[in-house]
C-alpha cells in the first residue's frame, strides 16, 4: 500500500473516516470560499447586481452537470470496491475509463452550455438589468467545463483509495490563483462578471492538470497511461449502473432548485442579491456534511468488496454521528454570525441582508437533515441498490418542492422567499424516513447474499 493510500477495511474506522474526511472537507470548504470571493470581489468592485448575475446561474450549472458528476460517484464506488478486494487489474481499467469519459462529457456538456445559455436564462425568468451579465459568465465558464469534469474524476479516483490530501492541494493551488486573478481581472481590468468567469476556469485549468500529473505519477492502485486511455465495457456498465441514477438525483434536486431561483428571479432583484449571498454561505454547511457522506461511500463500498459487514454498520453509523454534528455545529455558527457575514457580500445594504439572513434561519437550522439524507442515500448505492434512493429523491425532493411551488407559493400571503425556504427541510425530512425506512427493509438480503458469494461479482446495481 502507497504512502498516500489509506486502509479503509481495519483499524479505528471512527478516526480514519474524519482523517480521509477531513481533507475532502477543507476542499470542498475552499471551493466554495473561492466561489463566495468571486461573488465579494464583484460585490465590492463589480457593477450593480453583479453578485445576482453570477449566483442566478448555479442552480442551472449545477442541472447540467450533476447528472453527468453522478458518474464520478459511480468511478468511486467501483474503485473503492475494487481497491477493497484487491483487484488491480480493474482499477487500472476503471482509472482509464473515467478520465476518457471525463473528457468526453466535458466537451459536450460544455458546448451545450455555452450555445444555450442566454435561452435557459430567458426560461429563468433572468430579469432584464442581469441577464445579459448572467449569460456572459455562463458562456465563458462552459468554456472551462473539461477542466472541471477532468479534476472531479480524477480526485474521485484517488478519494476511493483514501488519498483525500493531494487533491485538497491541488484545489488550494488553484484556488490561490483564481482569487489573484480575480482581484486583477476585475480591479485591475474592469473586467466585471467576465474577469470572475476567466479566473475560475484558468484555476479550474490548473486542477485538471495536477489531478492527471498525479495519476500518470502513481505507481499505485491509482496509475494513469496515456496510451492506455480506453472506455471499458464492463467497468463502464458497473459505473453508469450506480452513478447515472445518483447523477439523476443530482439533477432532480437542482431542476427543483431551477424552479425555485425562478420563482425568486420573479420576487425582484434585492431578493435575488439576499437569496445569491445567503445560498453562498449555506453551502460552507452543506459541502461539510457531504464531504463526510461522500467518505462514508467510500468506506461502506471497500468494506462491501472485502465482505466485512460489521466495518459496513461501523461505517454509516459514524458517517451519521459526524454529519449531525458538522449539520448542527456548523449551522448554528452561520446563524449566530450571518448578518455580518452577508455584508460581506452586499455591503451594508441592510434590506438585502434582512432578506438574506431570514433565508439562512430557516435553512442552516435544519440542514443536518440534509446531510443524514445524502448519507442514507450514499449508504444503500454503497451496498448495490442505486435505483431506489434516485425514485425517492424524485418524490421526496424535486416533486415535493415542485408541488409547493405550484400550490403554496401561488397564495399571495406565503409569495415570499420564507415560504420557498421552507420547503427545503420538508423535503430533507420526508426524502431521509424513507431512504432510512428502504435499509431497514433491505439490509439483511443485502448482506447476506454478499456473505454467500464466493467471489465477488460486477456491480449488478439492484432496484
Amino acid at each position: 500500500m502507497k504512502k498516500n493510500e489509506i486502509d479503509l477495511t481495519s483499524g479505528n474506522l471512527f478516526k480514519k473516516i474524519f482523517i480521509v474526511a477531513i481533507p475532502l472537507l477543507v476542499s470542498g470548504v475552499l471551493q466554495l470560499f473561492y466561489n463566495a470571493a468571486d461573488l465579494i470581489v464583484c460585490g465590492k468592485f463589480g457593477s450593480e447586481h453583479s453578485v445576482a448575475a453570477i449566483s442566478s446561474t448555479n442552480p442551472l450549472i449545477n442541472l447540467l452537470c450533476n447528472l453527468f458528476l453522478g458518474l464520478s460517484i459511480g468511478a468511486n464506488v467501483v474503485m473503492a470496491r475494487s481497491y477493497g478486494s484487491n483487484n488491480k487489474e480493474k482499477c487500472s481499467r476503471i482509472v482509464h475509463t473515467s478520465m476518457i469519459l471525463s473528457i468526453i462529457i466535458g466537451i459536450g456538456i460544455g458546448l451545450v452550455g455555452v450555445i444555450f445559455s442566454f435561452t435557459f436564462l430567458t426560461w429563468m425568468k433572468t430579469p432584464e438589468d442581469v441577464i445579459h451579465l448572467s449569460n456572459q459568465y455562463l458562456s465563458i465558464y462552459f468554456l472551462g467545463l473539461p477542466f472541471s469534469m477532468v479534476y472531479n474524476y480524477g480526485a474521485s479516483l484517488l478519494r476511493a483509495t483514501g488519498d483525500t490530501k493531494r487533491p485538497f492541494f491541488f484545489l488550494l493551488i488553484a484556488g490561490i490563483m483564481n482569487i489573484i486573478l480575480n482581484l486583477i481581472l476585475v480591479i485591475v481590468f474592469k473586467l466585471d462578471v467576465a474577469g470572475v468567469a476567466i479566473a475560475t476556469i484558468t484555476s479550474q485549468g490548473i486542477s485538471a492538470i495536477l489531478v492527471v500529473l498525479c495519476l500518470m505519477r502513481h505507481s499505485g492502485y491509482c496509475h494513469l497511461a496515456i496510451k492506455q486511455l480506453k472506455l471499458h465495457k464492463q467497468e463502464l456498465k458497473e459505473m453508469i449502473l450506480v452513478g447515472v441514477p445518483a447523477g439523476i438525483q443530482g439533477a432532480i434536486f437542482s431542476i427543483s432548485n431551477v424552479l425555485i431561483q425562478s420563482s425568486v428571479n420573479s420576487l425582484g432583484t434585492l431578493v435575488m442579491d439576499g437569496n445569491g449571498a445567503s445560498t453562498s454561505l449555506e453551502g460552507f454547511v452543506y459541502t461539510s456534511m457531504n464531504s463526510i457522506a461522500q467518505t462514508g461511500l467510500s468506506f461502506i463500498s471497500a468494506n462491501y468488496g472485502a465482505k466485512k459487514v460489521k466495518n459496513i454498520y461501523r461505517s454509516i453509523l459514524y458517517t451519521v454521528i459526524l454529519v449531525t454534528l458538522f449539520g448542527i455545529g456548523l449551522g448554528g455558527l452561520v446563524i449566530l454570525f450571518g448578518k455580518p457575514l452577508l455584508s460581506l457580500y452586499v455591503s451594508k445594504n441592510k434590506a438585502i441582508i434582512d432578506i438574506g439572513y431570514k433565508r439562512l434561519i430557516i435553512i442552516c437550522s435544519t440542514y443536518f437533515l440534509c446531510g443524514l439524507m445524502d448519507t442514507l442515500a450514499y449508504t444503500l448505492r454503497g451496498i448495490g441498490y442505486s435505483i431506489l434512493p434516485t425514485i425517492v429523491s424524485l418524490c421526496g425532493g424535486c416533486g415535493l418542492r415542485i408541488l409547493w411551488i405550484f400550490t403554496v407559493f401561488q397564495i399571495p400571503a406565503y409569495n415570499n422567499l420564507q415560504s420557498l425556504s421552507v420547503s427545503y427541510p420538508i423535503s430533507w425530512l420526508i426524502t431521509t424516513l424513507v431512504h432510512l425506512f428502504l435499509f431497514l427493509i433491505l439490509k439483511n438480503k443485502a448482506f447476506h447474499q454478499l456473505k454467500n458469494e464466493t467471489e465477488l461479482k460486477p456491480i449488478n446495481v439492484r432496484n
